[in-house]
């Protein structure tokens, strides 16, 4: 009677990164030469298109413009808020008589709360740019959802055009210290948790973040086609991102292709919905703005182009998922045909799609609390909501995602099980038959 096959250990310093996710994994099963050379032969054109994309449509810098004072597109400075003092309300508003005595609209009742209470006059000082150390009073009405204290860092917007004494005025507050701060936290967290994985994330989430900033936006603003950008940015990142958190190996390759294969379905249905849902992408202020300083950026197309690049990053995670469970399933029964494999691991992909969708619904609708809170108000109907173009482009956007995410699964399973199965290493490249029964002992795992 022949013992049962226990799965391999890696042996070594112990850096087995094994987690529920299964991303942890040892250092991956060789695989033979030939089949190194076909995945090759895919990846390398692949990530030359890349290169080739990214020189071609590499900004030469964002077009300038004047400042329309309007939303983001401000001119500001850095202040200080040196005094705070309580006046009454009615003193500092006296020129802010309300139209009517009807306080049954919001219109009325602030007009009228504006008069009431005690407000207070904070005294803010510039502290940077041409007019540093000038002073200017700002009044915060008691009901305001900003209050101001004394010491407290704020940002100041400057509009040359109006009067002095109005030139300044406080728009937001200094938040970089706490932010600062918990991105150092995070930071901490991932490298005393992940150790060198960490690290390498780490460098991978900066390298990303470099790529929007460097090339994805300013080619965008630049006229370039928002899609064209997108895929060619998304798969830059996931080229690095990949590579240096998973290793150059014959397993992160397969993830790749699956992320790339899902991120193009991502793609085609993004386009195929936004176009017959007829959306415009331009909804709100900040899109509004956009269109309006630069008209020649197509925003539908930005908006796929969100989709696809806010899809990439639980992508890489559900594709590495289910190549590694590939792999270790292999590795623990390395007699499993591709169709055992792939029916193995399509069931671990199951709990994953379950958790991964229900994440970015959550994610999307999270996002969109404050509008869906304003039609609740109104006690608009289902229908009424889902059809406003504001709702209609999240819902496009969540339930796009998540068929990419779905899908992602099986195409990634299915190409994970047919490489692996079809690898057959030769006596050189370092693949040892599984142990019979009574072997005596651990094998080294190849390296």
């Amino acid at each position: 009677m022949t013992s049962t096959q226990q799965p391999q250990e890696p042996h070594g310093d112990g850096h087995g990164h094994g987690h529920g996710h299964a991303h942890g994994h040892g250092p991956a099963a060789p695989v033979s030469r030939h089949l190194r050379k076909v995945i090759a032969a895919v990846l390398i054109p692949f990530a030359t298109a890349v290169a080739v994309g990214l020189v071609v449509l590499w900004p030469g810098g964002t077009p300038g413009h004047e400042p329309t004072g309007v939303g983001f597109d401000r001119q500001t400075e850095q202040g200080k808020v040196v005094a705070v003092e309580q006046v009454d309300c009615k003193d500092v508003n006296a020129a802010q008589v309300p139209p009517t005595g009807d306080t049954s609209t919001p219109e009325g009742r602030e007009a009228v709360n504006a008069q009431q209470g005690q407000c207070e006059k904070a005294t803010v000082e510039v502290t940077t740019g041409p007019d540093k150390g000038r002073r200017f009073t700002e009044i915060v009405q008691p009901d305001a959802p900003r209050q101001l204290h004394e010491g407290q860092g704020v940002v100041v917007a400057y509009a040359p055009d109006a009067p002095r004494d109005l030139q300044y005025s406080v728009t937001d507050v200094n938040r970089k210290l706490p932010i600062a701060v918990l991105a150092g936290i995070f930071a901490l967290a991932v490298v005393i948790v992940g150790r060198m994985r960490g690290v390498m994330a780490l460098i991978a989430l900066a390298a990303s973040f470099l790529v929007l900033t460097l090339f994805i936006l300013p080619a965008i603003i630049q006229g370039s086609n928002p899609l064209v950008v997108a895929i060619v940015g998304s798969s830059a990142i996931m080229l690095i991102a990949l590579y240096l958190c998973h290793g150059l190996s014959a397993r992160t390759s397969v993830a790749v292709l699956g992320t790339l294969v899902s991120l193009l379905l991502i793609g085609l249905l993004g386009s195929l919905f936004i176009g017959w849902a007829s959306l415009s992408g331009n909804t709100d202020d900040n899109t509004g703005l956009i269109h309006g300083l630069y008209p020649e950026i197509d925003m539908s197309g930005l908006l796929l182009a969100g989709i696809i690049i806010g899809s990439l990053g639980v992508l890489d995670d559900v594709t590495v998922t289910q190549t590694s469970a590939v792999w270790e399933l292999h590795q623990a029964d390395p007699t499993m045909g591709p169709r055992r494999l792939y029916r193995a691991a399509i069931r671990i992909g199951r709990d994953h799609i379950a958790s991964v969708v229900n994440t970015l619904v959550l994610a999307y609708a999270g996002a969109s609390l404050p509008l869906l809170l304003l039609f609740s108000i109104a006690q608009s109907s289902v229908g009424t909501v889902a059809n406003s173009e504001l709702v209609a482009e999240e819902i496009v956007r969540t339930l796009v995602g998540s068929i990419g995410l779905v899908a992602s699964v099986p195409i990634t399973t299915g190409l994970a099980a047919l490489v692996v199965s079809a690898d057959r290493p030769g006596p050189g490249a370092g693949e040892q038959r599984p142990a019979r029964a009574g072997g005596g002992g651990r094998r080294r795992r190849a390296k």
